[in-house]
């Protein structure tokens, strides 16, 4: 709660990981952090679209991993079974000199990236499903 309203502030939030980059990019997202689902990479081509189609009903807070290369396609994926307006945050190069978080819409980030050369560890964070 005090990091969603930090970030509706205007505040930068740093946060230092641990072993591994999906609690602070969970954290830095301001996106609720008492239920999530981590499901690490997305299958490349078999499977996909069904657990795409799954993740858009979970009400929890979702984690996923992306390589660089991927990032603009999952996003329009993502545009595409969770709606353009879903609240996500893609973080890149957690505690790197180049670290950078961006939260929005879908559609606000995919833009953001799309004017990007996009390098580095990315994980996405996308806000639960709202009734």
């Amino acid at each position: 709660l005090l990091v969603r309203e930090a970030l509706k502030a205007g505040l930068q939030i740093d946060c230092l990981p641990g072993a591994t980059a999906l609690i602070p990019a969970l954290v830095k997202s301001g996106f609720p952090t008492d239920r999530f689902v981590f499901e690490g990479f997305l299958p490349h081509k078999k499977g996909r679209q069904t657990l795409l189609k799954k993740l858009a009903e979970e009400d929890r807070t979702i984690i996923l991993y992306e390589s660089p290369h991927r990032l603009i396609k999952t996003l329009e994926q993502l545009i595409e079974f969770f709606g353009p307006d879903r609240q996500v945050s893609v973080s890149r190069e957690l505690t790197k000199l180049h670290e950078e978080t961006r939260t929005g819409t879908v559609n606000e980030v995919l833009e953001h990236f799309k004017k990007k050369d996009v390098k580095g560890e990315i994980v996405i964070v996308i806000d639960g499903k709202k009734e």
